[in-house]
């Protein structure tokens, strides 16, 4: 393992960007965080969560699937360009790999959706952990749910490969210097200490849904307070739900996907007009059902996975953990 500093990390993902479409958290100009490019701005390891919807990168807000003639008659159906390089994609907190490790699953069940894999197959997924979160705090370890992690032990970062394309790119580092024995190590327990609040609070109020604990009511109570604003699902890195629509554009008629949001009153209104979630307090309770019960029941977890984003952007303080920390007051 070696153990490099933030400049020569940088000098590394730099020399990556002729073999791959190199992604990575940058410093913005009023402070904030985003991904981008290495030469779109200075790298900014630190600080926890990249504020978007990570998992973007492989499902983005709007993707043109195919082209064809307008009259569908003179010229073939053309499919959307793949990726001209695969991706490799640097920022994931444990919490976004595990939101990753999901969709992936949700994208291969039943059906393997050819769009998704297209981005994501041969692709590097990097973990940032350490001691490098909001405030110094200490960002859990992915471990093996990533190709390649970087760990801050305060001054430098370790890093370690766990798959074989992962090892063939930390092979070929020439910089830094070999990690202490033991430091990884180290860091490890220090990750496994870490509070799980967030996760005994969730799991509570999963436990109250499924008993059906939770009264209409509550669902009313914190529906009132939605603007619909859709930045939970905006950035929540396993919403999954989209809509498909056809518009044409110079002669031509091209089919695209977009991000739809259960807190929108058309998410399910039918061509008849019947709605079967017209009520707000249909849709609040839905989005938070999906992640805590229904989810439970279908794949056999919960699948909110405290990345903390919802929480972060919600205007009203009904992100998943404020919503679940009043319900388990209230009827735990």
């Amino acid at each position: 393992m070696k153990r490099l500093t933030v400049q020569e990390l940088e000098a590394f993902f730099k020399c990556l960007e002729s073999d791959y479409d190199v992604r990575v958290p940058i410093a913005l100009h009023d402070g904030t965080r985003s991904l981008g490019k290495p030469d779109e701005g200075p790298l900014a390891l630190a600080g926890g969560a990249v504020p978007t919807k990570i998992t973007s990168v492989f499902f983005p807000q709007m993707q043109k699937l195919l082209t064809a003639d307008a009259d569908m008659a003179s010229t073939p159906v053309e499919m959307a360009a793949a990726r001209g390089k695969p991706l490799f994609v640097v920022g994931f907190t444990a919490q976004d790999a595990d939101c990753l490790e999901f969709i992936d699953r949700f994208f291969d069940a039943n059906y393997r959706d050819d769009i998704y894999f297209a981005g994501r197959d041969g692709s590097i997924v990097v973990s940032v952990s350490g001691r490098c979160g909001a405030d110094g705090n200490f960002l859990r370890i992915a471990g093996e749910k990533c190709d390649i992690e970087v760990i801050s032990d305060g001054d430098k970062f370790i890093v370690a490969a766990y798959s074989d394309a992962g090892r063939g790119l930390v092979d070929g580092i020439d910089a830094g210097e070999d990690a202490a024995d033991g430091a990884l190590e180290a860091l490890q327990k220090e990750s496994d200490a870490l509070p799980t609040d967030d996760l005994e609070l969730i799991q509570a109020a999963s436990r109250l849904i499924l008993a059906d604990k939770v009264p209409e009511k509550f669902w009313e109570d914190v529906s009132d307070r939605c603007i619909a604003c859709t930045s939970c699902n905006l950035v929540c890195p396993t919403c999954t739900c989209f809509e498909v629509f056809d518009r044409e554009a110079n002669g031509k008629i091209e089919r695209w996907r977009m991000w739809d949001s259960c807190q929108l009153d058309g998410f399910m209104r039918e061509a008849s007009g019947h709605n079967p979630m017209g009520e707000e307090a249909i849709r609040t309770r839905r989005r938070i059902h999906h992640r805590l019960a229904a989810d439970v029941t279908r794949w056999g977890h919960v699948t909110c996975y405290l990345c903390g984003r919802c929480d972060d952007v919600c205007p009203v303080n009904i992100g998943i953990k404020s919503v679940c920390r009043e319900m388990v007051e209230q009827y735990g």
